[in-house]
C-alpha cells in the first residue's frame, strides 16, 4: 500500500517507521497541490497538513487514493463531496490540540491586557516609559466563549481559574457541562452585549462563516476584546477593521484569518485567475489589522507545540494503522467512502 506523507519535518518522516511493514512511504517537505500531484497520482493514502489544499482539480488526478488523514482536527481545506462521490475516506486528529489552543488563548489575552508587544519593544530599545500603556486585569472580567466543544470547556477551565465569570453560547448547548464547569449558557445577543472578552471556537461551515460581522459588532459592549484562534472566515475582516478603528471594540488577538495562502506569498494575487475584488479587499483589512497596536496576530500556530505534534503524528500513524487493518477510526467523511474500506 503506497502512502505519500507531506508538509513533513525530519522527525515526523522518522515517526512513520512505525507504520505496518506492508505500507511504503514516501515523505516530502512540500505540500500538495495542482502543480505537483501529477507525481503522486499512483498514491493509496496520503497524509496532509493544512497548507495541501485538496480540491477537486487536485483529487481528481488520484485515481487510486483511498484515504486522506489529515494531521489535523479541521478539514475545511479537504473537498469532502468529491472524497464522498469518489469513496475516498478522510480521517481527522480530534483533540490533539485542545489544550494547546487553550493556552494560545490567553497567551494573546495576556499580550493585549498587558501590552506586551509594545513593551517588549520599548524595552529592547531601554524605553522604560509606561504612561500610555496601561493595562487591564482578567481577574473578574467576564468571557463569552462561542461553541464549548473541547478547546471552548479548556478555555472556560483556564478562565475559571483566573477568577473570570464564563457566559458561553452553542447551538447544543449542554446542561450537565455548564454545571460542571460552573457557566452559564446565553444566546448569540446577550453573551455579546455582557462579555468583556469573546472568543471563537467554532469550525468553518456555511453556518459560522461571516458570524461575526457589523451587526454582531455594534451588540459586543464597547471597548471589548475579540480572540479568534478558530477559523478565519467566522470574522468579516472588514468589519473587524471598522470595529477596531472606529475604536468600538478595545483590541483584537487573531491567530486564524481569511486568505491564509494569500498572505503567506502575495505573488499569488498574480498566478491565481480566481482572486477577485473581494479577496484583496481582505488582503487589504489584513495589512490595516497587521499595523494596528491593539491588534496582536499570530500566524495560525496556537497548535504548535512539541507536546501537540507529537500526538498529532502518532495518532495520524493510528488512523492509518487502523485503515490498512480494516477498522478505520476517526472518520469524518460520508458512509459511502467508509464503504471502500473493505476493498484495501
Amino acid at each position: 500500500m503506497k502512502l505519500v506523507v507531506f508538509e513533513t519535518e525530519a522527525w515526523e518522516a522518522e515517526a512513520c517507521r512505525a507504520l505496518p511493514s506492508e505500507i511504503e512511504f514516501t515523505c516530502t517537505e512540500g505540500a500538495l497541490d495542482e502543480t505537483n500531484v501529477a507525481a503522486y497520482h499512483d498514491a493509496e493514502i496520503i497524509t496532509v497538513f493544512v497548507h495541501s489544499r485538496l480540491t477537486i482539480p487536485v483529487l481528481a488526478q488520484m485515481p487510486h487514493l483511498r484515504l486522506i488523514a489529515t494531521r489535523s482536527t479541521g478539514y475545511d481545506h479537504i473537498d469532502l463531496n468529491f472524497c464522498a462521490k469518489a469513496g475516498i475516506a478522510v480521517a481527522n486528529v480530534p483533540g490533539y490540540g485542545d489544550v494547546t489552543v487553550a493556552e494560545h488563548v490567553f497567551a494573546l489575552l495576556l499580550g493585549l491586557a498587558r501590552h506586551l508587544p509594545a513593551y517588549s519593544e520599548r524595552a529592547r530599545h531601554g524605553d522604560f516609559d509606561q504612561t500610555d500603556l496601561r493595562g487591564f486585569d482578567l481577574f473578574g472580567k467576564t468571557i463569552g466563549v462561542i461553541g464549548t466543544g473541547r478547546i471552548g470547556q479548556c478555555v472556560i477551565r483556564i478562565a475559571r481559574g483566573f477568577g473570570m465569570n464564563v457566559v458561553a453560547y452553542d447551538v447544543a448547548p449542554r446542561k450537565e457541562v455548564a454545571e460542571a464547569l460552573d457557566f452559564r449558557y446565553v444566546d448569540l445577543a446577550a453573551l455579546l452585549g455582557e462579555a468583556d472578552i469573546v472568543s471563537l471556537h467554532l469550525p468553518a461551515t456555511s453556518r459560522t462563516e461571516g458570524m461575526i460581522g457589523d451587526a454582531e459588532f455594534a451588540l459586543m459592549k464597547k471597548g471589548a476584546v475579540l480572540i479568534n484562534t478558530a477559523r478565519g472566515n467566522i470574522v468579516e475582516v472588514d468589519a473587524l477593521v471598522r470595529a477596531i478603528t472606529s475604536g468600538r471594540i478595545r483590541a483584537a488577538g487573531l491567530d486564524v484569518l481569511p486568505q491564509e495562502p494569500l498572505i503567506r506569498d502575495e505573488a499569488e494575487v498574480f498566478r491565481r485567475r480566481d482572486v477577485g475584488t473581494d479577496a484583496l479587499k481582505e488582503l487589504l483589512a489584513h495589512h490595516v489589522l497587521a499595523s494596528a497596536p491593539n491588534v496582536l496576530i499570530t500566524p495560525h500556530v496556537a497548535y504548535n507545540t512539541e507536546d501537540a505534534l507529537r500526538r498529532l503524528i502518532d495518532m495520524t500513524i493510528e488512523n492509518i494503522r487502523a485503515f490498512a487493518a480494516g477498522h478505520p477510526v476517526n472518520l469524518v467523511a460520508t458512509d459511502t467512502a467508509k464503504a471502500r474500506v473493505a476493498s484495501v
